[in-house]
């Protein structure tokens, strides 16, 4: 099995539960893994469609975390259908709440 990652892609966006985090935006990072089988003709996977399927989600409307991680994860299943499994992981860094809390996250796999 190969691989491909693609790792810390920043985006600033206004997404979030709380009316301020739609005026002030959040920062987000996402993580990438899609998970190939070694038999595939070469190229595998190109990393800068993954980029491109996170930056066309973020750039819907949304509150939750989890929504985005749905988004993108489908949205990657249905471009590498050779995909023995895909990774996302979703990070909204210093979420609104009391207290230092560096960040908030959703992942999922399948």
């Amino acid at each position: 099995m190969l691989t491909v990652s693609l790792n810390t892609i920043k985006l600033i966006a206004p997404h979030g539960l709380y009316p301020q985090e739609h005026v002030l935006g959040n920062t987000f990072e996402v993580d990438v893994d899609v998970n190939v089988p070694d038999e595939q003709p070469w190229p595998f996977v190109d990393y800068t469609l993954i980029h491109q399927v996170v930056v066309k989600v973020f750039h819907r409307e949304g509150q939750l975390l989890e929504t985005f991680v749905y988004n993108i994860h489908t949205a990657l299943k249905e471009l590498f259908p050779m995909a023995l499994s895909v990774r996302v992981a979703v990070r909204k860094l210093n979420p609104p709440m009391s207290g230092s809390v560096g960040y908030s996250q959703v992942c999922y796999e399948k």
